[in-house]
């Protein structure tokens, strides 16, 4: 059996959280090289668990273990009068990368936004510095928008 056969992409649990809780600790590292604050990213994930109006988790697992994670945020778009799922928070273990873990979860996503009348497409950011997350988007039929993305975080001052 290839490990492509046991791949499944659910929604995440709230018996998920300490995983999602370490994976979304894994991205902050990968791509930017910051360490973030177990406690509260684990509070974060534990209300946005039981908050579905604020986001959506969606994790791959392999013989009952999470190998990764997806999360969705929503925009709405008065352009369109629809919403946008805006991909975030990605993250696939190590030993799982390039094994087609991530183009899963993103089909999964894919497949469940076409689904509904009211999603008009998906959206992503990523660190401009992030050179390998950025080919993987390109490899999967993402193209870049031709937006730039600033913000003002009260919350996360640069440098912190």
């Amino acid at each position: 059996m290839s490990n492509q056969s046991t791949l499944h992409v659910r929604d995440a649990r709230p018996d998920d959280a300490a995983m999602i809780t370490e994976f979304n600790c894994g991205v902050a590292w990968d791509s930017e090289h910051i360490t973030l604050d177990r406690n509260r990213v684990r509070a974060g994930v534990d209300k946005a668990l039981g908050r579905p109006d604020l986001c959506r988790y969606f994790v791959a697992e392999r013989n009952g273990e999470l190998i990764g994670q997806v999360m969705i945020t929503l925009e709405w778009s008065d352009w369109r009068a629809k919403v946008f799922w805006w991909i975030q928070s990605v993250y696939v273990a190590a030993a799982c990368r390039r094994q087609g873990v991530m183009r899963a979860m993103l089909e999964h996503v894919e497949s469940l936004a076409r689904q509904d009348p009211e999603v008009c497409g998906l959206r992503l950011y990523v660190e401009q510095d992030n050179k390998a997350a950025i080919r993987a988007y390109e490899r999967l039929g993402l193209t870049p928008s031709g937006h730039v993305i600033y913000e003002r975080d009260w919350a996360w001052p640069k440098g912190s």
